[in-house]
């Protein structure tokens, strides 16, 4: 075997090697993918559905503990691999892979227990599993593509002695998709005849079939949109004798009738079709300029006047600019329009409907992206054909969106509707892979409008001082922003907790409660599980007699990635642990899904973004160095409404970031798939 140290050509050459032995597969390939060969399992109702799932537990438990793994994985392995999981583990045992938190070691290690001397690191299928969870990892990291080059040395790094033949083998398989991206040419070319360069790219199936549907949902979102036209003036007897079939709307066209009216006026038909409101008549530019003339701002305004003309529309802007989106719904619903807004959280959803004017028509259609996807349609019911019945959907926070959620997203809307997409650009990307709004912003395929109203007070000039890679003291009369150092990550947990749960709601009357801690990450001597254990202890002591929950903890619920919902214990019984949200309502967690469980005094910005807190105190250890960028210190900066306080043990490290560290790069394709469509 050779290793990373004895290779026997430069990594330039290994390289060229690596696309040449791909070039084969990446024509038979192309950009179609593989033909899915899986068959979806039978269905089983009853107790013998139940007694399948315990024989299939049962097998994968003991082929684990033949290989010497945990017999806790065969629930996750059942999930994951299905109810065949003990044979194919068998077969492979490197797909224990696929499970959450095996890493290479220990499938290696898994696979020896199985095969014994067989189980070489040349493997094929060690291999194969081996670059689907590589390229997992990158999707974790928010990639939704990896160059070639990189999986070739990730390859290499785990011992793989052909990282070309493994790759092929995976393209055949149909594992994984390959792709080719022309590059710009390099600065001073002047050949016309000069092929541009190409890299390859390779993505697991599921991100580059999101990323095409992604692609084609935007280009039919533009390529079916119609603006509406103004009508004609009616001359004569017409003039004066309004028909009976048309009352006036704003632009002097017949206004369309209201879903109620339509039931008051005709019963029957609105219990035959409950779910199909009538479709409204298009407003025409002349409605729509009035519209937008009366929007309170001219950023508003113009974001009304762009959205009249397009079926696809970026805006962006701080917080305070989210009264634009506000102006255009109720705009939108004025003209008549089957209008919704959506928003990443309930705090947000409450806030922009804080935003619209008293008596809008534009109240009560406004909710989560969650309930509007994957909710019991009850306020919005989808059309026959799956559709969401509307004409203007504006989306808030949509730099969150990863390509999934967004490709559902793009699905769910019939031809001709406008999509207006609004966030701020200067903000954390989605959890999940890709970086569907900003890749949309580079791409210029459709108008975007930057609002020019700036964020208020001392917080919002500092945020949008970071925002342009500016850190800068701001004046705060009335102790808005406070900076304070520590040593250590000690010390900054103690300041930390001092504010928390003294300073703060002494001096500005703050409750601990309506106050967040914001890290980095989860560990380290200053992480989430230091600041929550010190939290604890000093607001809510207790045995943790619920699993490590006492009633009246915070927490924060995880039910997927990119989504966390603050939460207070109630209490806990035989069924469960007892939450109420912070957005409304209550839920019981099983103990399994309590497990999962994190305490919510601190969190990290992944976890808060979406949500704003009168007061935040961020906490900046010694060892955050290599976390800080400038959109991290933006989105956690910017959590706070009133009051920001800064524990800062990072040295010049903020400083560094903000100035020279705009975001962790991401690889994506959805650029370049909108250049091919």
């Amino acid at each position: 075997m050779t290793t990373p140290e004895e290779s026997p050509a430069p990594a330039a050459e290994q390289h060229a090697g690596t696309v040449a032995a791909l070039a084969e597969a990446i024509r038979a390939v192309g950009k179609s993918g593989a033909d899915d060969q899986s068959a979806p399992a039978p269905r089983a109702d009853g107790p013998s559905a139940d007694a399948q799932r315990r024989a299939a537990l049962d097998a994968v438990a003991e082929v684990l503990a033949a290989g010497g793994a945990p017999a806790q994985l065969a629930p996750a392995a059942v999930a994951e691999l299905g109810e065949g999981a003990a044979e194919l583990l068998r077969e492979d045992p490197w797909a224990v892979l696929a499970l959450p938190g095996v890493r290479p070691e220990h499938a290696d290690g898994f696979a020896r227990g199985l095969l014994g001397a067989e189980a070489g690191p040349g493997d094929p299928r060690r291999a194969q599993a081996l670059v689907a969870w590589l390229l997992e990892q990158a999707a974790l990291r928010g990639h939704s593509a990896q160059e070639l080059g990189e999986v070739s040395e990730a390859l290499r790094a785990q011992h793989v002695p052909d990282p070309a033949g493994a790759l092929q083998a995976v393209l055949v398989d149909g594992r994984v998709m390959p792709f080719q991206e022309e590059l710009p040419m390099p600065p001073g070319s002047h050949d016309e005849d000069e092929e541009p360069p190409v890299r390859t790219l390779l993505a697991l199936e599921r991100l580059a079939l999101a990323e095409e549907s992604l692609g084609e949902g935007l280009v039919r979102l533009l390529s079916t949109f119609t603006p509406g036209e103004d009508a004609e003036e009616p001359s004569g007897e017409a003039a004066a004798e309004p028909s009976d079939e048309a009352a006036d709307g704003p632009s002097g066209e017949a206004a369309a009738e209201s879903p109620a009216e339509a039931a008051a006026e005709s019963p029957a038909e609105a219990v035959a079709e409950p779910a199909a409101p009538a479709v409204p008549v298009q407003p025409g530019p002349a409605a729509w300029e009035a519209a937008a003339a009366a929007a309170p701002s001219r950023s508003a305004q113009e974001l009304v006047r762009t959205a009249a003309g397009s079926g696809l529309v970026l805006h962006t802007g701080g917080e305070a600019a989210r009264a634009e989106p506000a102006a255009l719904l109720h705009a939108a619903a004025g003209l008549g329009l089957r209008v919704w807004a959506a928003t990443w959280t309930g705090q947000g959803r409450d806030s922009l409907a804080a935003l619209l004017p008293a008596g809008s028509p534009a109240a009560g259609r406004i909710g989560t992206l969650a309930e509007l996807l994957y909710g019991s349609g009850a306020e919005l019911p989808r059309a026959v054909d799956g559709t969401l019945p509307l004409d203007v959907l504006v989306v808030l926070d949509a730099p969150l969106l990863d390509v999934e959620t967004a490709a559902t997203l793009l699905e769910a809307l019939a031809d001709g509707t406008r999509l207006v997409l609004s966030g701020d650009p200067g903000g954390l990307w989605s959890a999940g892979p890709g970086r569907f709004f900003a890749d949309l912003l580079a791409a210029r395929a459709c108008p975007a409008v930057a609002s020019r109203t700036p964020d208020f007070g001392p917080i919002g000039e500092l945020v949008s001082g970071i925002g342009i890679g500016e850190l800068q003291p701001v004046d705060a009369p009335d102790k808005e922003v406070v900076i304070l150092t520590a040593k250590d990550g000690g010390e900054a947990v103690h300041r930390a907790v001092q504010l928390l749960t003294d300073s703060i709601p002494r001096a500005l009357s703050i409750p601990s409660e309506q106050t967040v801690l914001i890290t980095p990450g989860h560990a380290g001597p200053a992480g989430t599980r230091a600041l929550n254990a010190a939290a604890k202890a000093k607001l809510n002591p207790g045995p943790g007699r619920f699993g490590g929950f006492d009633p009246g903890d915070r927490v924060v619920h995880s039910p997927a990635l990119g989504v966390n919902l603050p939460a207070r214990v109630l209490d806990g019984d035989a069924a469960g642990l007892h939450l109420e949200l912070a957005d409304g309502g209550r839920l019981t967690l099983s103990p399994q899904q309590a497990g999962k469980l994190r305490h919510g005094w601190a969190v990290t910005a992944h976890q808060a973004v979406g949500r704003r807190w009168p007061a935040a105190i961020v906490v900046l250890p010694e060892d955050a160095a290599g976390q800080l960028t400038r959109q991290w210190v933006y989105a956690a900066f910017g959590r706070a409404e009133r009051h920001l306080s800064v524990v800062h043990a990072a040295g010049p490290a903020l400083a560094q970031a903000v100035a020279e560290r705009p975001a962790a790069a991401r690889t994506t394709r959805l650029r370049s798939v909108l250049t091919d469509q």
